[in-house]
């Protein structure tokens, strides 16, 4: 696994918009905000600029969009790269982005949501370690919360012990200014599924085999739930070559759905289970659903013990901090990971080999 180079203060971090640009004149406030946090922080900034425009949920047309990052990953001054936002098309662009650049010029590519696009290729098939974190507009609300904090020390190498959050976004406050904070109202738990097969790790069970605690290692990956499906069986899905090249590890999923509905999600991982996925994998989590995420018929735990994830004699974690109800952990895609959950709460540690 390659690491790439840890920044420092007085690094550049490029912004390029492989996705969406600022879409309203709040996301607009919320770039300029974190240009200026980021500042702060001792970082140089160099912004696309396509990323204050945006038409269909794209900054611009799929080749410029890749150009964009083709050349940041080709700037010898720019020393890490994080997406300015989510959207909808990121997929687009990979066609045209020069995967070889990446290879030749490794750098920390950072990114959330739809940015899942361009990481678990990095990753999978090019074995460079990404960061499933905050995008560049997570740094522009008024106080800079704890989950941007962690990864900018993740980012200079200070890989710190992430703690699951205390509380929870349900609903976002009413956009006044653009910056506001997190509205954390709801009581955070990390939930482990109980099925009484799920024996594999260091899991604590009392007599009724709900387990209440579970302590698992493995090779991390982590995205949007809805991108993977989407790369799922392409050219540019190596999660197969991946989980069999570290089968001695072993594979952690951390999966953060978006939108689709959790009878979709039933489906999808029936069909990541046909595409080899699972077959050494030691754990799979998922986060807090999206808002837009709804079923006729199944809870989240419903969805789960109906689906082959039932069958994997793993623990099944659900409701983690991984997530597009803020805040989410920082998570390092190709590092190996220490997830130990007990009694709702959590924490996870990295190694870098």
């Amino acid at each position: 696994m390659i690491y790439p180079k840890f920044i420092t203060k007085g690094s550049t971090l490029g912004i390029p918009a492989p996705s969406a640009g600022a879409w309203d004149k709040f996301k607009k406030a919320k770039f300029v905000n974190a240009k200026k946090n980021l500042e702060k922080c001792g970082f140089n900034i160099i912004q696309s600029e396509n990323i204050n425009t945006c038409e269909k949920y794209r900054s611009a047309d799929a080749i410029t969009r890749a150009n964009e990052v083709n050349k940041m990953i080709e700037n010898k001054d720019i020393d890490a790269i994080i997406c300015a936002t989510g959207g909808e098309f990121l997929v687009e662009i990979l066609p045209y982005i020069d995967f070889n650049k990446i290879v030749e010029n490794p750098k920390w590519v950072q990114g959330f949501s739809d940015p899942t696009g361009l990481l678990i290729p990095i990753t999978t098939k090019y074995d460079i370690a990404t960061i499933y974190g905050n995008n560049y507009s997570s740094y522009g609300t008024e106080h800079m919360g704890k989950s941007a904090q962690d990864s900018l020390k993740i980012l200079q190498g200070n890989i710190v012990e992430q703690t699951s959050y205390e509380f929870y976004e349900e609903e976002s406050l009413e956009h006044v200014t653009g910056l506001e904070d997190d509205n954390l109202t709801e009581k955070v738990e990390w939930k482990i599924l109980n099925n009484e097969n799920s024996e594999v790790g260091n899991n604590s069970t009392d007599s009724t085999s709900h387990m209440t605690t579970v302590e698992v290692k493995g090779r991390l990956l982590a995205g949007c739930f809805d991108l993977i499906s989407e790369l799922a069986g392409t050219k540019y899905d190596g999660i197969p070559e991946f989980a069999e090249k570290y089968k001695d590890d072993g594979i952690i999923f951390c999966f953060d759905n978006c939108e689709i509905s959790l009878e979709e999600v039933i489906r999808i991982l029936w069909k990541f289970n046909e595409l080899g996925y699972f077959k050494y994998t030691k754990a799979v989590i998922f986060g807090r659903n999206g808002s837009g995420v709804n079923s006729a018929i199944y809870t989240i735990e419903e969805c789960l013990k109906d689906s082959v994830l039932a069958n994997l004699n793993i623990p099944i974690i659900y409701d983690a901090d991984i997530s597009h109800k803020s805040p989410c952990l920082n998570l390092i895609n190709g590092a190996i990971a220490t997830i130990c959950v007990s009694d709702g709460k959590a924490k996870i540690n990295f190694e870098l080999k």
